[in-house]
């Protein structure tokens, strides 16, 4: 029972963390119009800032995830989950206190470098506090179960941002990134793994401390305090065939993802003039099928399926979800495109089982370190 709440605590923190994170997505494309081009629906130049704002983030993602994953071996899960919670109250705060050019470049800046250690670091840390918990057996539902309760904080903040307006929405986006971190902090306990399982002179001395019963466990992380080198970074993903596989795979999908994400809203707004309110529509439906998918769908399916037949037929929904959007004809087809989430969503929850179960328990952070540099 005390392990079920403790897992309890981080999905609340999980759905607060999306809540605030995701709650400016309906209206950042017209705050950054009105910023950048007042009174026009095509801007160029936010096109290009989007587009190095994710290459920026990127590349620091590269460099400081699997340093904080480690890190979390060391210190704890609980201690550096604290470092992405907080990290997100800046920028937040920055849009909620004003969004003239100004201050819209000041939210760019301090976004851009946020999001190196918040996007990430989150997300593998909260998955490896997830794997330190729950059996292997069960793990797959459980990541499922995670996803879905991430999805259902996308959700209520499409809920939000459809009813509030640009203003309020930016404030109560700061807000709730503070009650998140509060939360964390007051709540969440620190899990057996990690800090409390491997002494400093363990880590030394070997490439990571792994129970005797892993020894033909696959692959080896080496702890890393330091940025990686490029072949630190070579070795991690090339260390396992099963694990350079869906290496591979993560690549390819998280780039047509993030291609696709950061231009959608810019392309809607040009040929269909889309507003906040129908950005939310969309992003409501994305999030409500993508709760139901990954709560309800892939604890069905994976016991009848497996990982790999569901992850094939995830990345078909997935290319099918991208096409119906390329080919819009009209501004409801965008709407039936994203229905097809319903599928889609379950490629990430997939490939995340999938490699959890091909290495140990102390090794769970590093797994999502290694996904998160193919990305």
């Amino acid at each position: 029972m005390e392990e079920v709440a403790e897992l309890g605590h981080l999905l609340v923190f999980a759905f607060l963390f999306c809540f605030a994170a995701f709650m400016v997505g309906p209206v950042i494309t017209d705050v950054t119009m009105g910023a950048l081009c007042p009174g026009r629906d095509e801007c160029s130049l936010a096109i290009y800032l989007t587009g190095i704002q994710q290459a920026v983030t990127g590349l620091g993602a590269l460099v400081l995830t699997p340093v904080v994953g480690n890190l979390s071996d060391r210190y704890g899960r609980k201690a550096l989950l604290a470092l992405p919670a907080t990290a997100s109250i800046v920028p937040l705060g920055i849009l909620a206190y004003g969004r003239t050019r100004g201050y819209f470049y000041a939210y760019y800046i301090t976004k851009t470098l946020t999001a190196t250690v918040c996007e990430g670091s989150m997300m593998c840390l909260s998955l490896a506090y997830v794997a330190d918990r729950v059996p292997e057996a069960r793990r797959a539902a459980a990541f499922g179960v995670f996803s879905g309760v991430c999805s259902a904080g996308f959700v209520a903040s499409a809920i939000a941002a459809r009813f509030l307006s640009v203003s309020s929405t930016c404030q109560v986006a700061a807000l709730a990134a503070v009650v998140t971190a509060v939360y964390m902090k007051a709540f969440l306990q620190e899990t057996d793994s990690g800090a409390s399982s491997c002494s400093y002179d363990e880590e030394v001395s070997q490439p990571l401390c792994i129970p005797s019963s892993s020894e033909e466990l696959s692959p080896k992380l080496p702890p890393l305090r330091k940025a990686p080198s490029l072949s630190e970074i070579a070795a991690l993903l090339t260390s396992s065939s099963t694990f350079s596989r869906a290496a591979v795979v993560t690549f390819f999908h998280g780039l047509g993802d993030a291609g696709q994400l950061n231009t959608l809203l810019y392309f809607l707004k040009a040929k269909f003039h889309y507003s906040k309110n129908q950005y939310a529509n969309l992003l409501l439906i994305i999030g409500i099928t993508g709760s139901f998918s990954q709560l309800t769908v892939m604890p069905f399916l994976v016991p009848k399926l497996g990982e790999q037949k569901l992850l094939i037929i995830a990345l078909t929904a997935s290319c099918g979800h991208a096409f119906l959007y390329s080919i819009a004809w009209s501004f409801w087809v965008p709407y039936l495109a994203a229905s097809c989430v319903i599928l889609s969503m379950l490629v990430t929850p997939c490939i995340r089982s999938i490699i959890s179960k091909k290495v140990g328990p102390f090794e769970q952070p590093g797994v999502y370190q290694k996904l998160r540099l193919s990305t």
